[in-house]
């Protein structure tokens, strides 16, 4: 029955005179132009649709790609970031650690340095004792010397004031006496 219909009005013409190919709000030419327009798609789909397709296969499989290497970006880089939220929440205890070993450290250091330094000192009690004993010894050595030579001076003084000549002469005679009877 539509078509029925569909046949009679397409033989008939307007009231106005207006041919029913051109009848307002039909126009069949827009439908013939949209026909035409399909068809080349479907011709230029049946020639151009292998590498058409070809081409849009190899894109997909590109941005497929391109979309696995940043997803596995992305999970390194969360991974990163977590090792450095790990850290930063880890930061305190790191930093008392390294203060606690800083702090042994000092102690060492500080206990090896006075060691160092009491042993110097010991060498140098025990140089300037030496040193000192030294010294001593040698002022000792002199002062005998000063002394005995003192003594033989004030001897000489008091034994010229004492003895005269005729004396001295009975002595020196004595004691080549002396040396005489002690070399034969």
């Amino acid at each position: 029955m539509f078509l029925q219909n569909f046949i009679l009005f397409a033989m008939m013409e307007g009231s106005d005179g207006i041919p029913w190919w051109n009848y307002p709000g039909l126009e069949i030419w827009k439908f013939v132009n949209l026909l035409l327009f399909i068809l080349l798609g479907f011709y230029l789909h049946r020639r151009l649709g292998k590498p058409i397709k070809e081409g849009l296969r190899l894109r997909r499989e590109a941005i497929k790609r391109e979309l696995k290497q940043a997803k596995e970006e992305r999970d390194a880089a969360l991974a990163k970031l977590s090792e450095v939220e790990t850290r930063f929440a880890n930061l305190d205890a790191e930093v008392s650690k390294v203060s606690e070993r800083n702090a042994a450290e000092i102690e060492a250091e500080k206990e090896r340095i006075k060691s160092a330094t009491d042993g110097e000192l010991t060498r140098m009690r025990d140089q300037a004792k030496r040193e000192i004993e030294s010294a001593g010894k040698i002022a000792r050595q002199e002062l005998r010397q000063f002394a005995a030579r003192e003594s033989i001076r004030m001897a000489e003084d008091i034994l010229k004031k004492e003895i005269g000549p005729a004396e001295h002469a009975r002595l020196t005679a004595r004691s080549i006496e002396e040396l005489r009877g002690s070399q034969g």
